[in-house]
């Protein structure tokens, strides 16, 4: 089951195409980073979404509702979180969490035991009676978090939500994504141009940049589009004779392998030309070694010419 859908989604702005013929799918239950470098189209994505702002050409739909036309309902489905806190700071943490809670049309008592979970599993409940305005930036940020929160999405946008966070509060904002996505089934969308940050948390990933879809899914798939294989490193003694097909990478020899299965025969000839091997491993395409081939990867013509 798909949690998000799109189909040619376009979004063009006079002569500037945003977003440019997506075709994206979502499984429910999945965190999903949607990379790509500043002004590729992740926020304009969202918003499409969200139905914030409407398509030039496609369309898109969310929780099977039309991203277009039923807005309102995947509102009160959806969280979506900024990279810029979103919370009244002249009330307290618990007030604001009220507050939100009450816009939804859920119950106070509800919204009381919701508040609690959230405010403890977010490291702040021993501030829910503090206002807002007096908290650090990495507090207003979890607090937010708590916010797209309080009335349990199924889907959760999220839009650089550690941006400028320190190492313990971003630490606590993934703990508590991770934990919504196993504990409730929530689906993620996680846009982000920090690829470390998505590679800790993501289960599948799309690459977007210049307003178009690079590839979409695994990091073993991601690699496969990118064109990238495996790489076969073997930390030999020193002095040995290199064969001209690998190369030196520190104290490693390097060659680039098919497949997992060319190791032991690799192997094998080395020990044959008594080499004498200390340690052997398989290197595979990192996130990072993905997203760079993929965004760097000349396309035939531009995204103007092709809208």
């Amino acid at each position: 089951m798909y949690a998000i859908q799109t189909a040619n989604l376009t979004k063009k702005y006079d002569d500037v195409v945003a977003l440019f013929g997506l075709d994206l799918e979502v499984e429910a239950g999945s965190i999903v980073g949607y990379l790509g470098p500043n002004g590729s189209g992740k926020t304009t994505t969202v918003k499409l979404l969200t139905g914030l702002i409407q398509p030039t050409l496609g369309d898109s739909t969310v929780l099977g509702l039309s991203s277009a036309k039923e807005s309102g309902k995947i509102h009160a489905l959806t969280g979506v979180l900024t990279e810029t806190a979103a919370c009244y700071r002249h009330l307290t943490a618990m007030e604001n969490l009220r507050f939100f809670g009450a816009l939804f049309g859920l119950e106070d008592a509800k919204i009381r035991t919701r508040a609690e979970h959230l405010l403890k599993k977010l490291d702040l409940w021993s501030v829910r009676d503090r206002k807002a305005g007096t908290f650090s930036t990495g507090m207003k940020q979890r607090l937010s978090l708590a916010r797209a929160l309080i009335h349990t999405p199924q889907v959760l946008f999220l839009d650089e939500p550690t941006s400028g966070l320190d190492p313990e509060s971003a630490s606590i904002v993934n703990r508590m994504i991770g934990d919504m996505a196993r504990d409730e089934g929530t689906t993620v969308l996680l846009c982000t141009h920090q690829l470390r940050y998505a590679d800790e948390i993501c289960s599948s990933f799309a690459i977007l940049d210049q307003g178009i879809l690079r590839a979409s899914g695994s990091l073993e798939m991601l690699g496969n589009a990118a064109g990238l294989h495996p790489t076969a490193s073997l930390r030999v003694a020193d002095g040995a004779e290199m064969p001209e097909d690998f190369v030196q990478n520190g104290g490693f020899w390097e060659k680039e392998i098919r497949e997992d299965q060319d190791m032991p025969g690799l192997i094998s000839e080395l020990i044959r030309r008594e080499v004498p091997i200390y340690e052997a491993l398989i290197r595979r395409p990192t996130l990072e070694d993905a997203y760079f081939s993929l965004v760097q990867k000349p396309e035939d013509g531009e995204v103007e010419n092709r809208a």
